[in-house]
């Protein structure tokens, strides 16, 4: 046992002095997974066109990625944790390397949705491994932090970097390529990983993977998610939609009975005593839904009742995605000076504020008086809430549950994503239903819509607010200033 523990400690040594290098690659590999959610939405009527898409199909381009992804997010965490966080992330880069090429070459819908679910799937593997891998070649305290905020700078500015990427290359070499840029970068990311990241994992202790835990959690997520996305069309109160809300419940309940029994289980429900990683998923969770909607709702706005072209559409997001850049790198250093919890409050009342302006867009709006504004706010509060919340949640966590820690946060982010787009959605077509039976025309109605889902984000965000000053521990984030003070101290 002392040899596994000191070969592994010898070998993050040896790794050290290129830590920073392992960042960069570490955080291009999540840049993929956080582009592969958004950077086919421009590219989808070209898609429909070329593979001859059912209209009901179409969606599932999307969805069968988001579905995947939300799914295995918990199983990638663990497994990274008991087989090897390097390890891990290379099979999940060689996969997500191996089904963009075959999604490029679809020839039927068939062929490409399994590709982009087999996409989802090495997302939702690559994710956990990497933010695992971050907080344990990372020491907690400031240089986590400053570590972090490169990794939110990343993923928060993926969203709207898929959008302009998405519009550039299907008007520029066509769709193929949307799903191709993904194999140059996940083959040298590969490549590059054997000598950049040391290998880590559970030592020290007997290696049991909690198989009925597994399969219970992952399939109750993966209906969960299949539930909410396929809501609107199913309908909110039709029988498919209530019954595998139902069957989710159930498999989620007898994944706890399996884990409150097992001897090694999958989540070790103890990690929740730790009470700002649990408030810090639940507020992943509400941000989540308030703010990964707002790209879906802001694209919509701009080419359906602005009538911007995708290539326009996507150049609107680029201050939107150098705001959340520059809002990342603040919030790692504040947190460090100030903890975690003022900088996630401050984070959330900005997105308030510009969920709230948007839901003033109008049918005669443009860029500079309706997206400019509120898209600043937006952004800034996203990179705000999304550094602060990983850093929380991964803060005060045992080495070994490192990928557990990442893989719950990821996957609460990812839930609550597809929870608010499910309801936002639902909450825009009700209204723009009620607008057009009252007379509006179809830009009226569109709008109408469009309000309704911003000013309900709005809320949502408001409600985590309020919820971070009751769920996030005052005293773990002042805890955090301390040792990072102390490691500053120490270093110098």
């Amino acid at each position: 046992m002392e040899t596994a523990s000191t070969s592994m400690e010898t070998a993050t040594g040896e790794f050290r002095e290129k830590r920073w290098l392992a960042l960069i690659l570490l955080c291009s590999a999540q840049f993929v997974v956080v582009l592969d959610a958004s950077i086919v939405n421009v590219a989808l009527p070209t898609i429909g066109k070329a593979l001859d898409f059912s209209q009901e199909n179409l969606p599932w381009v999307v969805n069968a990625y988001v579905l995947t992804f939300g799914g295995f997010l918990l199983l990638g965490g663990r497994t990274a944790d008991l087989v090897g966080r390097r390890k891990v992330f290379m099979a999940g880069l060689l996969l997500v390397a191996v089904a963009s090429l075959a999604a490029g070459f679809a020839a039927t819908e068939g062929q490409l949705i399994a590709a982009r679910a087999a996409q989802g799937l090495g997302a939702a593997i690559i994710s956990p491994a990497a933010l695992s891998i971050v907080t344990t070649t990372f020491s907690d305290g400031s240089e986590r932090n400053k570590a972090l905020g490169v990794w939110g700078a990343v993923a928060g500015s993926g969203g709207a970097a898929g959008v302009l990427l998405g519009g550039i290359l299907t008007d520029g070499l066509g769709w193929e390529w949307v799903l191709w840029v993904n194999v140059p970068v996940s083959l040298i990311a590969f490549a590059l990983s054997p000598r950049l990241l040391a290998e880590t994992r559970m030592e020290g202790e007997k290696r049991i993977f909690d198989v009925a835990g597994a399969i219970t959690v992952t399939a109750g997520l993966s209906v969960l998610v299949y539930a909410l996305v396929d809501a609107n069309s199913a309908g909110w109160g039709s029988s498919q939609t209530i019954g595998l809300i139902g069957l989710a419940a159930l498999l989620l309940a007898a994944f706890v009975a399996i884990e409150l029994r097992a001897t090694k289980p999958l989540v070790p429900f103890s990690i929740f005593r730790i009470r700002t990683l649990t408030g810090a998923n639940v507020v992943g969770l509400l941000v989540g839904a308030s703010l990964f909607s707002m790209f879906f709702f802001i694209s919509l706005y701009m080419q359906q009742v602005l009538g911007y072209s995708a290539i326009h559409a996507g150049l609107s997001y680029l201050p939107l995605a150098l705001v959340i850049m520059a809002s990342a790198g603040i919030a790692s250093q504040l947190v460090t000076k100030l903890g975690y919890k003022p900088v996630l409050a401050a984070g959330l009342l900005f997105i308030v504020i510009g969920l709230a302006w948007f839901s003033r867009v109008s049918v005669g709006g443009s860029f500079a008086t309706d997206i400019l504004g509120p898209s600043l706010f937006a952004a800034a509060g996203l990179g705000f809430a999304f550094v602060t919340t990983t850093i929380a949640a991964v803060s005060g966590v045992e080495e070994n549950e490192a990928g557990l820690a990442s893989g719950l946060i990821n996957t609460s982010q990812q839930i609550g994503g597809a929870l608010g787009l499910a309801v936002l959605s639902a909450v825009a077509i009700s209204a723009t239903s009620d607008a057009a039976s009252s007379g509006s025309n179809h830009l009226s109605a569109l709008t109408d819509g469009f309000q309704a889902a911003f000013l309900g984000g709005s809320l949502i965000a408001l409600l985590c607010f309020v919820l971070t000053l009751v769920l996030i521990r005052g005293s773990d984030s002042r805890a955090h200033v301390e040792l990072g003070n102390q490691a500053a101290t120490e270093s110098a």
